[in-house]
């Protein structure tokens, strides 16, 4: 018998190995995912909500950016610094080429209005209202 559902641990692997980096996480933006799992280590694509649901899911910090006003999305990260993935964040004051806690690109992609999911250190109320989306 076929069914139509996704398998759930298509990314698990991938998954496993972003929750055990520092900085480890999904972005999605107007270009598909990218899944960010080490120094260097993404794996890319386009098939967004199953990605999404299973990071969720894992507890791996989720940072959706697609519905931010595209300028708004251009400025942060054009900009702004780089999640520091497998590595330390650079010291303030933070640039275009430097490399920043994932804690603190959350916050401001939050402040823009993308949704963020299980990052610790982003306000209650700011994941609260994000949680009660729908995927």
């Amino acid at each position: 018998m076929t069914t139509n559902q996704p398998d759930s641990s298509r990314y698990k692997p991938d998954i496993d190995n972003a929750l055990k980096t520092n900085g480890g996480h999904l972005s999605i933006g107007r270009g598909g995912f990218t899944l960010h799992y080490g120094n260097g280590a993404r794996l890319s694509g386009y098939d967004i909500e199953p990605i999404k649901a299973e990071c969720i899911a894992a507890g791996l910090p989720v940072i959706d950016s697609l519905s931010v006003p595209f300028d708004a999305v251009a400025d942060l990260a054009i900009r702004g610094p780089m999640v520091a993935v497998g590595r330390d964040p650079d010291p303030q004051p933070w640039h275009c080429l430097s490399f920043a806690s994932l804690q603190e690109i959350a916050l401001a992609y939050a402040e823009a209005g993308a949704e963020v999911w299980n990052v610790p250190g982003i306000p209650a109320s700011r994941q609260s209202a994000i949680r009660g989306t729908s995927l």
